[in-house]
């Protein structure tokens, strides 16, 4: 009864509250570009016969400190383009002279901490999805992928290829940036894109934009980028395909045992095709995936399994079509579960995977890897398929369906007609023209051999966010059957020795949260006070776990942050529980309430 009164509820939120918010549209400014009559060498010296006859993007807002104001470390950008890239050149003034602040030489640098000029494109126009290309004064690269909107930032995994060339100069610094059109996904029909020029000089203290961003918003929102006017349409240049073949050979020897020498060969590849120019098909056989980054190291003192991001490019592009369906915690897919099992690798035999747009509105992903034993993991050969398919609505509102299926394989290359999962779902994603309504409402469906009933999740996000208010409400719901082997959801994860014996309980999660901001002036930026509470109940709606928290955020204009928080905390241990792993003592079954202060 109360999961019909929630899933009505989440009905009529969506269908009434915000509409209302998506009919108003933000300002735009407007660039044009023309195609280079003269060839553009990439040297940083913005001296190309091109650049004369090219349009000027200037008036820089800021972002930070303040919104509502011109940007004093001024920039201006000109744009132009052949047959085979896109060009940009960027004059970045300096307001205050002193040595640039960079925190790291390494590519895809964070943006916050570096000075930089950064790109922002959406060669859909659709407000949703994008790319990002920056570059610091040393000529350090950042490239990643917007998605949702751009609202929390952008994925810097995805690598591609770019030519970019800086110089300092008595003003400040300038940069040439030429981006080949096969590394973009684009709609050659159409000759409007989004667009975006963002800065950071933080001798300054500054981060500012060509169209401006409120303060409240992720500088990336894709809700308020500018306009690109294409002179003509920009076209797929030749054929996009990308080869990268790998062998790797190794012999080992135990000595102590005198055991035969042990040799083992590897040759595998990966292809990824344009398809077109907005759909990309990526091809995988016998991968090792030994060039992607490591994960951060992060110590685990909670019950529950962490979530690292992908990093494998096979599954980097276009990969929010398919992962970003439910929420953080309850994820039909999460492709780190192909692959690797318990933190061991499990071999690939060979993928498929083909993603991207077909037209403005819709986007389609389907995918299809074959993995082979693990005998030391005592796992059979799987078999892993994945279906998305997204609609875009009015504004930049979007509904989506995905199915997800694990099938085992027995020996013989037979289905296994006992060992399967899959999970079919369908999202409403909620995102007004000027950012301030964004939600998530969605409902997801398992089926596993021998779980029948309440096999399901749902939950609603909604979120309403001006300058001095930004307001939450979150409920999630996952029934006591439902199962995502192929997803992350930590509180039902089988994988996890610490959560199995509590896999055989549903549980609720109400989470409101209320912030209240201020922009004192001065040497103060912000100050911020939150109330928030994230609330855990069995379907009993008896309490599991809660934590009623106030919180204090004051940003200074130097960039300074003070934070401080009181916690009241509970969580009822439904058996003993050792999180150190060392073979303590465990703490005893049991309900404990207890306070903490941060500052």
């Amino acid at each position: 009864m109360l999961t019909r009164i929630f899933i009505l509820i989440s009905i009529l939120i969506v269908f009434n509250l915000p509409l209302a918010a998506t009919e108003t549209e933000v300002s735009m400014k407007l660039l044009r570009i023309k195609q280079a009559s003269e060839a553009v060498i990439i040297d940083g010296e913005i001296n190309d016969d091109a650049w004369q006859f090219a349009e000027k993007a200037a008036d820089f807002v800021q972002h930070f400190p303040f919104d509502s104001s011109l940007a004093l470390s001024q920039t201006e950008v000109l744009m132009t383009y052949d047959s085979k890239n896109i060009y940009l050149a960027a004059r970045c003034f300096r307001s205050l002279k002193g040595e640039f602040v960079i925190s790291s030489l390494k590519r895809d640098f964070n943006s916050v901490n570096n000075d930089n000029f950064t790109l922002v494109i959406d060669p859909f126009d659709d407000k949703i999805n994008g790319f990002s290309f920056g570059v610091s004064p040393y000529n350090v690269q950042q490239e990643g992928l917007i998605a949702n909107g751009g609202n929390w930032g952008n994925s810097n995994d995805w690598d591609n290829k770019w030519i970019s060339a800086t110089k300092e100069t008595e003003f400040g610094w300038q940069l040439e940036m030429a981006i080949p059109f096969k590394t973009l996904r684009f709609n050659p029909n159409i000759t409007q894109w989004g667009i975006n020029f963002l800065r950071t000089d933080l001798i300054q203290n500054e981060v500012s934009s060509w169209n401006g961003v409120p303060r409240n918003f992720a500088i990336t929102s894709m809700a308020y980028t500018g306009k690109l006017l294409w002179d003509q349409a920009p076209r797929k240049s030749g054929i996009n395909m990308v080869l990268i073949p790998y062998s790797s050979f190794e012999t080992n020897k135990n000595y102590l045992n005198q055991t035969p020498v042990k040799s083992r060969f590897n040759l595998g590849s990966d292809v990824k095709i344009g398809v077109t120019s907005s759909l990309n098909l990526d091809l995988t056989f016998n991968p090792d995936f030994s060039q992607a980054d490591v994960d951060r190291q992060i110590t685990n003192l909670t019950r529950f399994s962490l979530f690292f991001p992908e990093r494998r490019q096979f599954f980097l592009e276009n990969s929010d079509l398919f992962a970003n369906f439910g929420f953080s915690s309850i994820r039909p897919f999460f492709s780190r579960r192909i692959g690797l099992f318990q933190g061991e690798r499990v071999p690939i035999i060979y993928g498929a995977r083909l993603s991207g747009k077909i037209n403005r509105n819709w986007r389609i992903g389907a995918m299809n890897i074959q993995t082979g034993n693990a005998s030391s993991l005592n796992l059979l050969a799987q078999n892993y398929s994945v279906a998305a398919v997204q609609r875009q609505l009015k504004g930049r509102s979007f509904i989506g369906g995905i199915f997800v299926n694990r099938q085992g394989i027995q020996k013989g290359n037979k289905f296994d007609p006992q060992d399967y999962n899959r999970v079919l779902g369908l999202d409403y994603r909620l995102a007004s023209l000027d950012n301030k309504w964004n939600g998530i409402f969605f409902f997801h469906k398992s089926f596993s051999p021998g779980l029948k009933g309440d096999d399901y999740a749902h939950a609603s996000y909604l979120n309403y966010s001006v300058p001095n208010f930004d307001i939450m409400w979150n409920h999630e719901y996952v029934g006591r059957n439902y199962r995502a082997d192929v997803g992350f959801v930590p509180r039902q994860d089988n994988f996890n020795a610490l959560t199995q014996e509590i896999n055989k309980l549903a549980f609720w999660r109400l989470e409101p949260r209320i912030a209240w901001s201020i922009f004192p002036g001065g040497k103060i930026a912000k100050m911020t006070h939150a109330l928030y509470s994230s609330w855990y109940a069995d379907s009993s709606m008896r309490t599991t776990e809660a934590i009623y928290s106030f919180t204090h955020s004051t940003i200074f204009q130097n960039t300074s942050r003070l934070n401080a928080s009181i916690n009241e905390n509970y969580v009822r241990l439904f058996f003993p529980i050792d999180i150190t792993y060392t073979g303590a003592t465990p703490l005893p079954a049991n309900s404990y309430s207890y306070r903490n202060m941060n500052i």
